[in-house]
């Protein structure tokens, strides 16, 4: 069998980097692409490029012959997160970035393409503006009418594949937890960083959300994983899978173990917004990361939006009982075959872990 060659789009997010890592671990070439550099390129080719500047785009994927595989992890989020969400530009500008890479690449890669790997989440089911069925199901008749723009992207996609030897997969996890720098929606620094600031002042780890319901996770590894068997397997051409570890868990219920892997106690609730609260001690966590020589970057670069995905997911200022549930099925993807499942307390202590020993996080 010839040699993959894969294009990873978004390589320095979340999925997008764990995605490089499992491709190259394979013995794939791989080519990264992304705004900023990924924390590590684990030997593969890194391309700086914007995915929303068309003339770029064209001129670079334009040339790119023999590509087989294309992971498009990217994704463009406004400030403050949460509102962009259901904002027309937003929603315009995502279209665009997948188009963008698309166009030009089929032109120069079509005879070779073999597979679109396409990442959405449960926004594409409108949990973020009512509640789902619950479980959630990759049936297209459970979308809400709403403009959203996981529905741009696979609209598009389902058209320009329509006919084509290549086909599409498309993933919906949960959240995701991972490595990466300066992500939107990346809780593992976040709360890293929430507990080194208040271990250092000598408090436990207060839970700063309000009420809780019940959440799935994905470890990035895990989800890694799930594409690359999609990109391989027939039971994945065309198709929607929801994608998860596997269990659930509440952020109150599993508080105390996430203090225990900071070396903490598990402090009492004091409702706060991270995402308003957290930048004005940016000069804290610098006098932490030069402390404990960390190569971690200054605040707002090492954790992006991702405060702000801490409010959402902590339902920072939600009256009780109006959290509503975002459980979805996964029987789908086992059926067809992934069967891989992950304990989501190991996976919050692997990950912790894992920044502590690259010298993101300061050692408990």
């Amino acid at each position: 069998m010839s040699q993959k060659k894969v294009v990873v789009a978004g390589a320095s997010g979340l999925v997008g980097h764990a995605a490089m890592r499992e491709y190259a671990d394979s013995g794939a070439q791989v080519i990264a692409i992304s705004r900023r550099a990924p924390f590590k390129t684990y030997g593969v080719e890194h391309v700086a490029l914007d995915l929303q500047d068309e003339a770029a785009c064209a001129e670079y994927f334009g040339q790119l012959e023999g590509v087989t595989h294309v992971v498009y992890g990217a994704v463009y989020e406004k400030p403050g997160l949460i509102a962009g969400w259901r904002e027309a530009e937003q929603i315009e500008t995502n279209g665009c970035m997948l188009r963008n890479l698309l166009e030009p690449l089929e032109k120069a890669s079509g005879k070779s393409l073999q597979h679109f790997s396409l990442l959405q989440g449960t926004k594409a089911y409108g949990v973020h503006v009512a509640p789902i069925r619950i479980p959630a199901r990759e049936n297209r008749d459970e979308r809400h009418d709403l403009d959203n723009f996981y529905w741009v992207q696979e609209n598009y996609l389902r058209e320009k594949q329509r006919g084509k030897n290549w086909y599409w997969s498309i993933f919906r996890p949960q959240i995701i937890f991972g490595l990466s720098l300066g992500s939107a929606m990346n809780l593992i620094p976040a709360i890293g960083v929430y507990a080194a600031i208040l271990r250092e002042q000598g408090k436990p780890l207060i839970y700063p959300g309000g009420h809780c319901n019940l959440f799935e996770a994905v470890d990035a590894d895990l989800l890694a994983r799930a594409i690359v068997w999609g990109g391989s397997t027939a039971a994945a051409q065309n198709e929607i899978f929801n994608v998860t570890n596997g269990d659930v868990f509440t952020w109150k219920e599993l508080w105390p173990a996430l203090a225990d892997m900071l070396g903490m106690e598990a402090g009492p609730d004091e409702p706060q917004s991270l995402g308003k609260t957290m930048p004005a001690l940016a000069g804290e966590w610098d006098r932490i990361r030069n402390r404990h020589e960390l190569v971690a970057p200054s605040l707002s670069a090492f954790i992006g939006e991702s405060f702000h995905m801490a409010d959402f997911c902590f339902a920072h200022g939600a009256e009780p009982n109006t959290v509503p549930p975002a459980l979805v099925s996964t029987i789908k993807l086992r059926q067809a075959g992934f069967s891989e499942v992950m304990d989501t307390e190991t996976m919050f202590d692997k990950w912790f872990r894992v920044f502590e020993a690259e010298k993101l996080l300061p050692r408990p």
